[in-house]
């Protein structure tokens, strides 16, 4: 499959972009979006051009970009009109709290609230500003009326901001806005309903305060993953060993540290799941002994005891009522003999495997290759492209072998 996906419609999406700092991730935002099969068109307040040049986003999207409600070669044939009965969707990223204000009360002084205004398309926007400006009372007002008069509200998230604060306010990466758009374009959620867990990134077994044994996972694909899933619909959590990457939006996120503290968070939260993906590279040994201080270098030699690690996935797997149970496995050689191996004594319901040898794959790259191998001998390969396209493959074949149980 291509980074097009399956959902290959083509339907016309108008993004409107509004005056914030976050103006500027909407080039990327259009390039996820077309990736989707939307015809994007774009409109520009006039505060946008401060953040983002028009000829950026003409570039990026293929169509001249409009900017203008007196535009007199657009306007003599009603262009603003013409616009509101072409797109399907209506996407405002960033949506400013001024611009949530005019469309709350009505107002039609720029081509974009005109629009919005004349449009019966769907109406979707992603919050940006602020975490004061968020919090006030006046926009979480402007926010649920919004939401009550069936406007789509994604995000914001939380973090570090461009003026310095820490909180919630952010405007999604164009990777989380695109996919949510496109779930709800398409009502592509074939895990409603269920509940998903899922484990991503290393663990970290510690020798002394200092020194540790732990792996070159960087969480990425589990975490593409657990994206993918709760777009899917499915409730998701996540444990998540050290990782440098931010929490997925509407995921519920345990942060642990080692094999023995993963194994704990999965079995207080296993009971009533319907899918585990075993997609942490869980440390297998951990040191016998930790030194509560660092271990000086005195002798030429240095023998470390090691102990096994708990075997989360094959616990999970062996459980009287277990959910269906996808595993990973990063293999060196003989790819496919190790994962069918893995896949029956650890008897899984399905196995994702990658070659590591292969350059540009894998650990701490943003592409990967997976060969998907179900217990009943069904294989599929999921070709090279981003972790993010893979998690959705992945939870497309889930979602289907759910379907034909």
């Amino acid at each position: 499959m291509s980074e097009k996906t399956s959902f290959n419609q083509n339907k016309n999406l108008l993004l409107g972009v509004t005056g914030g700092i976050a103006a500027y991730k909407c080039a990327d935002l259009v390039r996820r979006l077309k990736e989707r099969g939307f015809n994007v068109r774009v409109v520009m307040t006039p505060g946008a051009s401060e953040f983002i040049t028009p000829m950026t986003l003409q570039a990026v999207s293929g169509h001249p970009v409009h900017q203008d409600i007196f535009d007199q070669a657009m306007e003599a044939a009603m262009g603003h009109i013409e616009l509101a009965k072409w797109a399907d969707l209506l996407l405002i990223a960033p949506a400013t709290a001024n611009t949530i204000a005019k469309i709350v009360h009505g107002k039609a002084d720029n081509l974009l609230t005109t629009i919005v205004l004349a449009s019966k398309a769907p109406l979707m926007i992603a919050p940006a500003m602020n975490q004061q400006m968020w919090a006030n009372s006046v926009t979480q007002s402007n926010i649920e009326k919004l939401s009550h008069s069936g406007v789509t509200v994604l995000g914001p998230g939380a973090g570090e901001q461009a003026c310095g604060d820490i909180g919630a306010g952010r405007m999604l990466e164009p990777l989380d806005i695109a996919q949510q758009v496109q779930s709800i374009a398409y009502g592509d959620k074939p895990l409603t309903g269920k509940k998903v867990l899922i484990t991503a990134g290393p663990t970290v077994e510690a020798i002394d305060p200092v020194r540790f044994i732990s792996n070159h996972s960087s969480g990425k694909m589990g975490y593409a993953i657990a994206k993918a899933a709760k777009i899917a619909g499915a409730e998701v959590h996540l444990i998540s060993g050290p990782v440098s990457i931010g929490e997925p939006f509407g995921v519920q996120v345990t942060r642990v540290t080692s094999a023995a503290q993963m194994f704990d968070a999965v079995k207080n939260s296993v009971e009533g799941v319907d899918i585990f993906v075993g997609c942490a590279a869980v440390a297998d040994y951990s040191p016998v002994e930790v030194s509560c201080q660092k271990i000086k270098k005195n002798d030429e030699e240095m023998c470390l005891l090691l102990k096994r690690n708990p075997d989360i996935l094959a616990w999970v797997a062996n459980r009287a009522e277990r959910p269906y149970v996808v595993g990973f496995a990063a293999e060196s050689q003989s790819l496919k003999f190790y994962a069918n191996k893995k896949l029956e004594k650890k008897k899984l319901d399905m196995i994702c495997a990658n070659d590591i040898c292969c350059e540009g794959l894998g650990f701490n790259s943003e592409d990967n290759q997976l060969l998907l191998l179900d217990k009943s001998g069904e294989e599929k390969l999921l070709n090279v492209a981003s972790k993010e396209v893979l998690a959705q493959q992945i939870i497309e074949q889930i979602a289907m072998k759910l379907n034909e149980a």
